[in-house]
């Protein structure tokens, strides 16, 4: 099988002495983010640091009255008898029940299938084939920003399909995954698709309101108008910094040559004659439209399983339990394209790619532990609530200007978010005193959901606090053993700034151009 044209004059990458004062910062960031230890026991310091801090607030007697019950609540010691017995009777729930842990799993069962079966790296060779390996940057971005939609299971499909993306034009496949990553993690709140995160981000939204004017209704679209401007505003900036600036550093993203012969065979495992492989990709995506179309028609009856309470869409069996459609849509598309081709010569190859993309990720099972548990003394000791509560009250006492306000808004919750960065968690932690605070000085609560996106989504891609950023350190060391943290925020820095940047200054052109948010949503 003919490799495409690589193309690689029309990318200029730096060597390794190049690049200005910028590029010598990032190179010491990431020298000194991979001088830490390992993720591993990076989490299990952190928590040490986390219980000494929680000792000493509990002791001080802070309290701050959680917005969501009415309760005055404190710091609770991780140093007791108490912090100690419930933590490590959780252990084992904490890490059944962590968020990424099921979904990842779940999902590579049927990517697997469809990865070893050489699908996606022939769906990636012939869609950019006449691509230049600069517009595939964008093509990735717009990929990672639109693939939100599938929630937690974009990590999983998409930092992989980046990889091959970047490689088949000649490309670091290290630096295909940051794209995939970054664009999914920092940009994935301007998703213009409706997704269950609009409909928990609405519902909160409404109950805060309603401490201020009991009629008041915020719904999943109301944010529809901005977000889907933002979707492309924001790919297009993600391309930008990677093609005007990163590219000088891509010299720091190569693979190990072992580990890229590996990666580069478990996709290509034979070969397949051109008119064998069209035939396969055109059924297998008949098979795709017609699982789609499946799906579809289960959906239309208001009283479907598939549906949610009251014949509900957005928030249904299909959208919560989507990582279940997905692993079946993989393994159909897999399974067809590898029969077709001759790469599964029969049933039993199936569990065995199954299982092979499980061993793959085991290292990713280990780092998940420590994140676990972590994370289970983080919320246990309250500290979380703590520091919502207290930054929302200092936002709530600067009397400023609207547009200053809104500044320091995003400025707060951009750093609360280094700490606690489940964009669900901590907006039900901060909505109940933002919401209010913002409608009495005459701001509609669809403006502070929109702040809210923009805050929180930018510096998830810069923080090891994020299980989703430790996800692509574990992808990132599938192709470079010593890439590390200080690896990936090198490079998801200077796009999540500008991000950040960018997006704050469209939504101020917005507000002051009084355009609606969404459908019957004013922003102001």
């Amino acid at each position: 099988m003919s490799r495409p044209d690589t193309r690689a004059e029309e990318v200029q990458v730096t060597e390794p002495g190049e690049g200005g004062r910028g590029s010598r910062l990032l190179n010491l960031i990431e020298r000194a983010g991979n001088a830490l230890p390992h993720p591993f026991w990076l989490f299990w310091i952190l928590g040490g640091v986390v219980a000494c801090v929680s000792w000493a607030l509990n002791a001080s007697g802070l309290q701050v009255r959680d917005p969501a019950s009415g309760d005055m609540v404190g710091v609770n010691s991780a140093l007791s008898a108490n912090a100690v017995r419930d933590l490590i009777s959780g252990a084992q729930e904490s890490f059944v029940n962590f968020g990424p842990l099921g979904v990842m799993l779940t999902v590579m069962l049927g990517v697997a299938v469809a990865e070893r079966s050489g699908l996606f790296e022939a769906l990636a060779r012939r869609m950019l084939s006449g691509v230049s390996p600069r517009t595939v940057v964008l093509g990735v971005a717009l990929g990672g920003v639109l693939g939100k939609f599938i929630s937690e299971s974009a990590y999983v499909v998409l930092i992989p399909l980046g990889a091959v993306a970047f490689r088949a034009v000649g490309r670091s496949p290290m630096l295909g995954m940051i794209v995939a990553f970054v664009s999914i993690n920092a940009a994935g709140d301007a998703n213009p698709l409706i997704a269950p995160g609009d409909a928990l981000y609405a519902s909160v939204a409404t109950e805060a309101a309603h401490l201020v004017d009991k009629d008041v209704v915020v719904r999943a679209t109301d944010n529809m108008y901005f977000t889907t401007v933002s979707a492309f505003v924001l790919a297009g900036t993600i391309a930008l910094v990677v093609d005007k600036f990163l590219t000088k550093r891509e010299h720091h993203l190569t693979p190990d040559a072992d580990l890229e012969a590996a990666a580069a065979q478990q996709v290509v495992v034979s070969e397949v004659d051109n008119a064998t492989e069209v035939r396969a990709l055109k059924l297998t995506g008949l098979a795709a439209l017609g699982y789609a179309g499946l799906i579809v028609l289960a959906m239309v009856p208001t009283s479907s399983p598939l549906r949610g309470e009251g014949g509900a869409i957005v928030e249904s069996t299909f959208m919560n339990s989507i990582a279940i459609f997905l692993t079946v849509f993989f393994l159909l598309i897999g399974a067809v394209y590898g029969r077709l081709t001759g790469r599964i010569s029969g049933s039993a190859a199936i569990p065995g790619f199954m299982a092979d993309g499980v061993r793959s990720i085991a290292p990713l099972l280990v780092l998940f532990f420590a994140v676990s548990q972590f994370l289970a003394l983080f919320k246990w000791t309250n500290i979380a609530t703590v520091v919502a509560v207290e930054g929302a009250d200092f936002l709530k006492q600067l009397g400023a200007p609207t547009l200053v306000l809104f500044t320091l808004l995003i400025a707060a919750i951009a750093t609360m978010n280094l700490a606690i960065t489940s964009g669900s968690a901590l907006w039900t932690l901060v909505a109940p005193a933002l919401v209010p605070m913002l409608m009495l000085i005459g701001t509609n609560p669809a403006t502070t959901m929109a702040l809210y996106r923009i805050a929180d989504s930018c510096t998830n891609s810069i923080t090891p606090m994020s299980p989703t950023f430790m996800l692509c350190v574990g992808y990132l060391q599938t192709l470079n053993r010593k890439a590390g943290i200080g690896t990936l925020v090198s490079f998801t820095l200077p796009i999540a700034m500008s991000m950040l940047l960018v997006w704050v200054l469209l939504f101020f052109a917005w507000y002051l151009l009084g355009i609606p948010l969404g459908p019957g949503a004013p922003v102001r």
